[in-house]
């Protein structure tokens, strides 16, 4: 299964590379924060039970022609969205370390280069 980092995908949004941003988290984690650009579809709850039935109903909003970067809370979940729409023939990434790694990219945080250190 295939993942981004968060510097990667700050240099890929940089140099305007056609990507689909989705946000599965809850809709009021997305309204506080979120990447600029992104969409959300709220079912970081369902999947997080192993239900797929809620992506599943709406993969008619996302794209099949352009590649999905998944996002969740800390990049656990997305993983799992991300093999969902690997299935159904999507190109699609997880962002590692999700909303937490990408707040802590931005940030320039000690706690984000030490977790992205160990990320192969």
């Amino acid at each position: 299964m295939s993942s981004i980092r968060p510097s990667e995908l700050d240099d890929r949004r940089n140099a305007d590379d056609e990507l689909f941003i989705l946000d599965i988290r809850p809709s009021t984690d997305f309204q506080r924060s979120s990447i600029e650009g992104s969409y959300n579809i709220p079912v970081y709850n369902a999947l997080r039970k192993g239900d797929e039935s809620p992506l599943r109903d709406e993969l008619s909003a996302i794209p099949r022609d352009i590649e999905i970067i998944v996002v969740c809370k800390m990049g656990i979940v997305a993983k799992r969205a991300t093999e969902v729409l690997t299935t159904e023939g999507y190109d699609a990434s997880t962002l590692k370390g999700g909303m937490s790694g990408w707040s802590g990219y931005n940030r320039g945080s000690i706690g984000y280069k030490l977790r992205s250190f160990f990320w192969n």
